[in-house]
């Protein structure tokens, strides 16, 4: 069998491109690679688009129809290529040897010998048929509450990638993939139909653990950055309005419960933000307490919004050509141009597998200037979204505006494959212009890749807030209704910490907030990165408590001791300071700096043990509240108590209110549609 092969010479530099597409690298070369695909965009676009090449052929081309399409001289090099790398004696010392080579070959043969790759391992002892875009090496996700075993396995191999569709008996048969629709999987199973799906085989989201009571005696402290994010609740409804139950990751209660405004009285004394604290009985479980945190930050009239330099960035790469992707993109920009004056300047920055800046800054009275550059805008290539933020950086640098709003507005669906397998070096450049004034906004679309913990970190990093655009109507909230809390903030690096009174308090705990805690050496430290808050911003937080006195069955139980008489529960006996003889209940304390401030300041409220029925709560609580229990149950979280669903469309009927742009009433609908998804 021929082991050796001569190929034309090929350039160093594509060889390893090809090698990092295959994943032939090792960590340390591959960190170098990228590393060298930041300072080169071409290369970088050049191993991209390699990389999108090669996935696409591999998930999409069966083996004979790949073989079928590539020129007969190549074919037979490749069959050779193919022999030599699939025979064990060979495999170890010249597998790899082939894969670089094949780049000499151009397309046709990394095609093959992604197919070969496929089909030498993905397929191995399956039956023929349609194949997950899964990887196979990845455990299956969000697989939960079958009970029967056989059936879990079932479900939990086809959610692996290796369920095939077929006609034979095997269990690839109870999962029926639509060709025409490729981020659908229906069901012919209901029960499995209201499992939590992979709308999407590749879209990513950050592990949020459940939040679990802890003791006062043991943890007096909660200490957390606040979040004005709502991208969680238009994901959310986005797997909803399909019929499916979205991951647990996905639902970030807190963002849910965020995404409404609530009916609260702005600050009168000055300062950035109000706050408010409500208590009440907890409806899943009355003898607990329930409390409601409420920052509301300070409006500014759409008159007096500061100036703007804004830089829109605009992700053009192949994956954004979805209806939902880059059409939409140009719809929400068209509605953000239409709200911009004379006093404000745009610029529109592209990305690919290079970059480029379509639009100079414009004066924001060149509407149809701005218009024509949006409307042009397609999608091609691959997603160098680094090399693409680097360039709006200088944009909105060239052109800063002191004592103005200076922002990247980022719209993409979060790919970015370019040279960032980690991405340490991006969020060091985004930290660094957030510190000169240049905030970074993200707008997330589409669906099938949706990076969701890429967005949000990126935000975060970037002093900005992170939307989900699943429509028209939700491009128009957060670049119409709400554009001043979008573009301005009032407040930067917010961090609450909460102290529990041990004299009233047994045990807390915060619902959602569950990737934003922090250590409690955290609050006074000004270097520690935080929350901002835009105008007119509202922000709520739920603490769920068990007074003194409430045998509370979600702490461990310990059997009585033998030798002493001490109960099995009890209060933790503690040395009270006079304050906490005072019968509060807590106290709210609260750092934030000016938008350019660097020292934070102190702000501290501390909160009395007045606690009204939760039927004579305010309606905004019970909203709150409804919400909260909302997302709990969705993402099936075991906490003392559950509502159930009919008792959730109670409280948020009794607390819908007005409802002048209809975001409660939609609420409402989506309650019946995570009903079905989730009984």
């Amino acid at each position: 069998m021929k082991t050796e092969i001569d190929f034309p010479p090929a350039d160093e530099s594509r060889i390893r491109a090809t090698a990092w597409a295959l994943g032939q690298l090792s960590p340390e070369e591959q960190t170098a690679f990228e590393a060298e695909m930041l300072t080169d965009p071409e290369l970088a676009a050049y191993a991209q688009d390699m990389r999108e090449f090669c996935g696409a052929v591999s998930r999409e081309m069966p083996v004979a129809e790949a073989n079928e399409k590539l020129p007969e001289d190549s074919r037979k090099l490749v069959i050779e290529a193919m022999t030599a790398a699939g025979d064990p004696a060979a495999k170890s010392k010249n597998n790899r040897r082939v894969l670089w080579n094949l780049i000499s070959l151009g397309a046709a043969a990394c095609l093959a010998v992604v197919i070969w790759h496929e089909a030498t391992s993905a397929y191995s002892n399956i039956t023929p048929g349609i194949k997950s875009k899964r990887n196979l090496s990845e455990p299956p996700k969000y697989v939960s509450g079958l009970q029967d075993d056989s059936r879990r396995n079932d479900f939990s191999t086809w959610r692996s990638g290796v369920a095939l569709a077929s006609s034979s008996g095997s269990p690839g048969t109870r999962f029926r993939h639509v060709a025409m629709d490729e981020s659908r999987w229906h069901f012919q199973d209901p029960q499995l139909a209201r499992e939590p799906m992979e709308e999407s085989r590749s879209e990513s989201y950050q592990a949020l653990p459940f939040s679990k009571f802890q003791k006062v005696s043991e943890t007096p402290l909660s200490t957390f950055s606040i979040d004005v994010d709502t991208a969680s609740y238009a994901n959310v409804r986005r797997f909803l309005n399909a019929g499916q139950r979205p991951p647990a990751e996905a639902v970030r209660l807190e963002e849910l419960v965020n995404y409404f405004t609530y009916d609260e009285a702005p600050p009168q004394d000055g300062k950035p933000f109000a706050v408010k604290v409500d208590l009440t009985a907890a409806p899943w479980k009355p003898e607990h307490l329930l409390a409601r945190i409420v920052l509301k930050g300070k409006e500014i009239a759409a008159a007096r919004r500061p100036a703007s330099n804004l830089v829109f960035l605009v992700d053009v790469s192949g994956s954004m050509a979805d209806p939902n992707k880059l059409p939409l993109v140009q719809q929400s920009l068209r509605l953000l141009t239409d709200q911009l004056t004379e006093n404000d300047r745009v610029s529109l920055v592209t990305y690919a597998g290079s970059t480029a800046v379509v639009l100079p800054s414009t004066n924001g009275q060149e509407k149809a200037k701005i218009l024509a550059a949006i409307d042009a805008l397609n999608s091609n290539g691959s997603t160098n979204g680094a090399g693409g933020l680097t360039l709006a950086y200088q944009q909105a640098a060239a052109h800063f505006i002191k004592d103005g709003v200076n922002r990247v507005i980022l719209a993409t669906d979060g790919d970015f494959n370019v040279g960032i397998s980690s991405h340490e070096a991006l969020l060091t450049l985004i930290q660094d212009k957030a510190k000169t004034g240049v905030f970074l906004s993200v707008l997330g679309y589409g669906t099938g890749n949706l990076k969701d913990d890429t967005m949000e970190l990126l935000a975060d990093k970037g002093n900005g807030n992170y939307a989900y655009i699943d429509s028209i109507s939700e491009a128009r909230k957060a670049l119409v209704e709400q554009m001043s809390g979008t573009l301005v903030t009032i407040a930067k690096d917010v961090k609450i910490q909460i102290e529990f009174n041990p004299a009233v308090v047994q045990s807390w705990r915060l619902l959602g907030y569950e990737n934003r805690l922090l250590a409690k050496e955290d609050f006074n430290d000004d270097k520690k990165d935080a929350g901002e808050i835009g105008a007119g911003h509202q922000v709520t937080a739920l603490y769920e408590i068990v007074p003194v006195g409430v045998v509370d069955q979600n702490l461990p139980v310990v059997d009585g001791l033998k030798y002493q008489q001490v109960p099995a529960v009890t209060a933790p006996k503690v040395e009270p300071t006079p304050a906490a003889l005072t019968g509060e209940l807590m106290n709210v304390k609260l750092r934030y700096k000016e938008p350019a401030g660097e020292v934070s300041q102190l702000l501290e409220v501390p909160v009395q043990n007045q606690v009204l029925p939760f039927d004579q709560i305010s309606q905004e609580v019970r909203w709150a509240t409804a919400v909260a229990a909302f997302a709990q149950r969705l993402r099936g979280e075991a906490t003392s108590a559950t509502l159930t669903w009919e008792q959730i469309r109670q409280i948020a009927r009794s607390a819908k209110g007005t409802d002048a742009l209809g975001y409660r009433g939609e609420f409402l609908q989506l309650i019946d549609k995570a009903e079905g998804v989730c009984p």
